[in-house]
């Protein structure tokens, strides 16, 4: 068996599986698995948006209202329904355009099959197949080393330690790995739900888990709610049945109370309207991999760049190449060439050289040493004995350089060119063992067209750039300059900075860094964190993987590597970092919106609350029935709210919702407990019938509702104050015109009149007052955050 295997290794590592052996796996079931979408399926949004404690709690309720035979009562229910079938259909839209993004983002595999190379999609890869690993591919599969190029392994994802291993033939790889030095061939030997790390890559592979402070702050409210409104409404019912024995009544204003009680839509909306971003963003090629990372971006008041990629287009070309002592330019020329060509990498630095250099002809190799974020140099050894390697000065020269290549390199590092030593050593060692220089070659890397006004709009926006690179940091900070980044004259070199340094300190004191290893990057990331702040990271390529990990929102380049694709919240198709503004508008319109609507949902569930308790101890019927709270909850709450949340908002998010609801809500709903309790006693001191009482007090709900709405509008434009007026002739048609429909009283009686109307006036100077004693007061000084 164990020579079958041999042989079959031999065999794949020449030609690869053949077409008939490929066919004959994904007959016998050993071929990868479809990777699990990154969006909940058709069904799942379906139930997820249906089956909900509240659509419950509507149904019971309605259930029960259906027993009075009051029908009319049962209206409430459609604002439950078309509340669930918008969420459920925007979500299902966002759904489909994010897998169509998805599939087009999907990395694909490179095997070789037939003798060839080609690419193929993940879930095709069977067991057998030989895959072609290079620097910054994810493996999805388990494996063993075949190759016989040197390979460096972080199996970080699996062990939770970033240090990279090496591997040599023999050796086993893992799914949910990432390469991130040298290339390799590997044969399969374990495909979907058999490979060992199957749960872990799936888990690299779907939604980053984020939290939602905005979210979080709902659900609070709601599992409050929860507990308050079926102990109220039991104990309301008990009361009102037992004091008027009319089981009609008590139904109907207890279910009422409950209904009130229920923020009718606040969560869905909320998710409605985080989808429809997300669908926005996809039509502009922005990937969501989370919903919840749109609100994350939003609160963020820091973004840490890397220089390659946002400041700079990517695209890198041999500026000048020089020699020293007794070398002379062709020799740099020949070393360089034989190492990039002898480790037939292919990132931008690798490709540069390749197309000014042509390959040499050198002596046979015989060992390589693939560059590494950590090492910052690579090498490899020939056949006649001499070691060469290209590298950053500072990793390849720690004790220094002769003077006169110090002065050059200085000089290009401070023109903004990369610099890179070419050398020869007696051994490839770390540190390397007797390094000479033989000269330097200078790369140079283009500003991106539109770098200086996206960079710009973000300082406009509060929000501040940290340049975190593992270039020479005179480098970074020249090109920084350049992007007009403000402090960009303040940086760093990490390389001199031990590990035990305050981090903390560092990020408060300088804007560039250069020689940043990846291990650096987590750590100057989490030390702002700890300062109080909310980050994001931009990357593209392995190094950045553990800082990408680390932020609050992680935003990659769909040309980088896999690695940084996998666990980033957003992924740019185009690679065009420029489509960041518009995430961080969007972001900033849903969540400004919400905060400001939320405080329409929200009154009426404290009003509820707070009535239902009340009327437990008087001895009088709770004034509101189902029908009177259902027109003014569509025309002064729903309906506006989801346009409201349509409005350009760009604000910077302050993390203040609580204090702005309650601010807003809670003056409101005070206003209406009073007039509430005060036309009940005035029912019982003039016997005015039950009906005409509830009808005014939900005009007298509307108004005080359509005051919040006025406010929450602020600052008016054409479109708003065309809805504002809007709703307020609905209110009017409502009460005047359509009364009947919502067995509400008629209102046309001068008697009605001389009571509703001043109330009516009242409710502006009434909630101003409020709303200035209490909120601003005594609400606005609490620390709602804890």
């Amino acid at each position: 068996m164990q020579a079958a295997q041999k042989g079959r290794e031999e065999l794949t590592t020449s030609s690869g599986l053949t077409s008939a052996e490929v066919n004959q796996k994904i007959q016998a079931g050993q071929v990868n698995t479809t990777l699990s979408p990154l969006t909940r399926s058709v069904s799942q949004i379906i139930a997820s948006n249906t089956f909900t404690l509240f659509n419950l709690v509507n149904v019971i309720l309605g259930a029960l209202i259906f027993t009075t035979g009051s029908y009319t009562n049962l209206l409430f229910l459609g604002v439950a329904i078309v509340n669930t079938a918008i969420g459920t259909f925007q979500e299902i839209r966002a759904k489909k355009q994010l897998d169509s993004l998805t599939i087009l983002n999907q990395a694909q595999a490179r095997v070789r099959r037939n003798g060839q190379e080609q690419m193929i999609p993940q879930d095709q890869i069977v067991d057998g197949d030989v895959l072609l690993l290079r620097r910054g591919d994810q493996l999805v599969v388990d494996g063993t080393v075949i190759g016989t190029s040197h390979v460096e392994i972080d199996e970080s994802p699996l062990t939770g330690e970033p240090n990279a291993i090496s591997k040599v033939p023999g050796d086993k790889l893992l799914s949910g790995s990432f390469v991130v030095a040298g290339h390799t061939e590997m044969v399969v030997t374990r495909v979907g739900q058999e490979t060992f790390a199957a749960k872990l890559a799936l888990e690299a592979k779907a939604e980053k888990v984020g939290t939602s402070q905005l979210l979080a702050t709902i659900n609070r409210i709601i599992q409050i709610l929860t507990w308050v409104l079926i102990p109220l409404g039991v104990a309301l019912f008990a009361v009102s049945f037992f004091r008027r024995g009319d089981y009609n009544r008590a139904i109907l204003t207890t279910s009422a109370a409950m209904i009130g009680m229920i923020p009718e839509g606040l969560v869905l909306l909320t998710n409605v309207a985080l989808a429809v971003s997300s669908l926005n963003l996809g039509r502009k090629r922005v990937l969501v991999r989370s919903l919840t990372a749109i609100e994350a971006l939003a609160r963020v008041d820091t973004i840490c760049l890397d220089k390659t990629g946002t400041i700079t287009s990517g695209k890198l070309s041999v500026n000048q190449i020089q020699s020293t002592g007794k070398y002379q330019q062709h020799d740099v020329e020949q070393i360089a060439a034989a190492v990039v060509y002898a480790l037939n990498d292919d990132n931008e630095t690798a490709l540069a050289i390749k197309s000014k250099i042509n390959q040499p002809t050198f002596a046979t190799v015989t060992a390589t040493v693939p560059f590494s974020s950590a090492r910052k140099w690579s090498g490899a050894s020939f056949s006649d004995g001499n070691n060469y390697f290209i590298g950053a000065p500072e990793f390849t020269f720690p004790d220094g350089l002769p003077q006169d290549m110090q002065t050059t390199i200085h000089q290009a590092a401070a023109s903004g060119l990369r610099v890179l030593v070419v050398g020869k050593a007696r051994a490839l060692t770390t540190p390397l063992t007797a390094p000479e220089p033989v000269g330097i070659i200078t790369i140079a890397d283009e500003l991106r067209p539109t770098a200086i006004d996206t960079l710009g709009f973000f300082a406009k926006q509060d929000v501040s750039l940290k340049v975190i690179s593992g270039d020479n940091p005179v480098t970074v900070a020249n090109v920084a300059k350049q992007a007009q980044i403000a402090g960009a004259d303040k940086y760093v070199n990490m390389a001199t900075i031990p590990d035990d340094a305050d981090f903390h300190q560092l990020m408060a004191n300088y804007t560039v860094f250069g020689r940043v290893t990846p291990q650096q990057k987590r750590a100057l990331i989490a030390a702002h964190q700890d300062n109080g702040h909310t980050v994001a990271m931009t990357g593209d390529g392995v190094n950045d993987v553990l800082a990408m990990r680390q932020a609050d929102c992680a935003i990659a380049m769909a040309s980088g590597s896999d690695a940084a694709s996998a666990i980033a919240d957003f992924v740019l198709l185009d690679s065009n970092f420029d489509a960041m503004t518009g995430v961080l508008n969007e972001g900033r319109r849903v969540i400004n919106n919400i905060e400001s609507v939320a405080s329409l949902y929200l009154i009426k569930t404290m009003y509820s609350a707070a009535l239902a308790a009340i009327f437990i101890f008087l001895n009088m019927d709770y004034p509101i029935v189902p029908i009177y709270l259902t027109p003014v909850s569509a025309a002064a709450v729903a309906i506006p709210s989801f346009f409201l949340t349509l409005e350009p908002n760009f604000a910077r998010v302050t993390g203040q919702f609580l204090q702005k609801v309650m601010t807003f809500a809670a003056p409101a709903a005070l206003a209406i407990v009073i007039y509430t309790l005060g036309l009940t006693w005035l029912e019982s001191l003039w016997h005015i019938p039950f009906a005409q009482t509830g009808t005014i007090v939900a005009l007298l709900i509307g108004c005080v509702s359509y005051n919040v709405l006025f406010r929450v509008s602020r600052p008016f434009n054409r479109y708003k104050f065309a809805m504002v007026v809007i709703v307020g002739l609905a209110l009017f048609g409502v009460f005047f015109v359509v009364n009947p429909l919502f067995s509400l009283s008629n209102l046309w009686d001068w008697h009605l009149f001389l009571i509703y109307a001043p109330l009516a006036a009242s409710t502006v100077p009434v909630y101003l007052a409020l709303q200035e004693f209490l909120g601003r007061r005594i609400l606005a000084k609490i620390n709602w955050r804890h």
